[in-house]
């Protein structure tokens, strides 16, 4: 709903904004649309020329091609936005400086960052639409992006392979071979396989089936071609076949709890994140930093469009005849080093040397810290 009523919103402060600063914001806009368009173009021809083979095996190309897309568009939007706006960010602000606008604006009284405040607007509500479409839609999308090739591929595709979850109250250990985005919708899981308990708490049985469905009306877990392994036989295991579909009615366990040990926290929106984290929260054998890392760069990691802007101003503006291809070519090694400091701290998070927190946040902090050295040697 935020993310609806945003344009409205800016639209709202850019009538209510002077003269000058609508000018300012209406060269930067233009720059950074034509700077998004041509990444998000470069982005979706590597996209075709990696997957061409498996988009031709689908069933209907062309409508799998708008769906493909149509889902990944926000997590290509946030992932392109603060690199696009880099770009539009120098050349606006370089031509401008060329032409002696800048200059001009000065005069008028107005100090550097009072000139600059209209592209610091506008890059705050691009970090705001990024954290909207962050909050669930472009990891969630990611995510999505791998399952429709996988669909492409084989006609099913899975959320997550080879889960395995052990439920606390009952003792019963899944393990769960491939689990489908659709399970809701009465997609099966396969090749599942539930180890019970006895009442002396070791392994009495081993329920296997290659289908397993539940439906979210009744709470009913049904087995087709189910296969019981009795492993408190003195001798040797004892196989039963049950009979086909065996159904189950007071079992409390649901697809949405025994899938979560197999997210990748990478595809993870914040929602999913919070209830992953609260669901293991007492168990000691998870690794919850890497969860706990993509928690925080989910909130972390659209507010580095503001950093972009910091950025980009005092190397955008200046006083000399230098061209404006100096600026471009700077910031795509801007750019570059960028997405290493997010890269790097994110890793350094997940294998512990850094705080989740410190390792999300910190990417911020120190792609500007880190870079405003050349951006002073300019």
């Amino acid at each position: 709903a935020g993310l609806c009523f945003l344009p409205a919103l800016a639209a709202l402060l850019y009538a209510l904004a002077g003269s000058l600063d609508r000018y300012l914001a209406r060269q930067m806009l233009g720059t950074v649309g034509l700077c998004t368009l041509a990444i998000g173009v470069i982005w979706v021809l590597m996209d075709l020329q990696d997957n061409l083979n498996e988009f031709q095996e689908a069933a209907n190309p062309g409508a799998f091609l708008l769906e493909y897309y149509a889902v990944t568009l926000p997590y290509v939007f946030v992932f392109v936005i603060p690199f696009a706006l880099m770009l539009g960010l120098l050349y606006s602000l370089g031509k401008l400086s060329n032409s002696r606008e800048i200059i001009a604006m000065i005069q008028t009284g107005r100090g550097v960052a009072r000139v600059i405040m209209p592209l610091g607007a506008v890059g705050f509500f691009l970090s705001v639409a990024c954290l909207m479409l962050n909050y669930h839609w472009a990891p969630w999308g990611e995510g999505y992006q791998k399952a429709l090739i996988e669909y492409a591929k084989s006609g099913s595709a899975s959320q997550a392979r080879n889960v395995l979850y052990h439920h606390e109250d009952s003792g019963r250990t899944w393990f769960v071979g491939s689990f489908p985005y659709e399970y809701e919708k009465g997609e099966p899981l396969r090749n599942v396989a539930i180890t019970l308990l006895g009442e002396d708490g070791r392994p009495s049985a081993r329920l296997k089936a290659p289908i397993v469905r539940w439906n979210k009306i009744t709470r009913a877990w049904t087995f087709d071609d189910a296969t019981l392994l009795d492993l408190r036989a003195e001798l040797m295991p004892r196989f039963e076949t049950l009979e086909t579909p065996h159904v189950i009615n007071d079992w409390s366990e649901t697809p949405y709890q025994i899938v979560k040990p197999g997210l990748n926290a990478r595809y993870l929106g914040i929602p999913d994140l919070r209830s992953w984290l609260l669901e293991n929260r007492d168990v000691e054998w998870v690794n919850r930093r890497t969860y706990l890392t993509q928690w925080h760069y989910r909130w972390s990691q659209p507010w580095i469009c503001l950093v972009v802007v910091l950025l980009a101003a005092p190397l955008g503006i200046v006083f000399s005849r230098r061209g404006a291809a100096g600026g471009v070519a700077i910031a795509v090694i801007l750019c570059a080093l960028m997405l290493l400091c997010a890269r790097l701290t994110i890793g350094l998070g997940d294998a512990g040397y850094l705080s989740p927190a410190l390792a999300a946040w910190g990417t911020n902090p120190v792609s500007y810290t880190h870079l405003t050295l050349p951006t002073k040697i300019v």
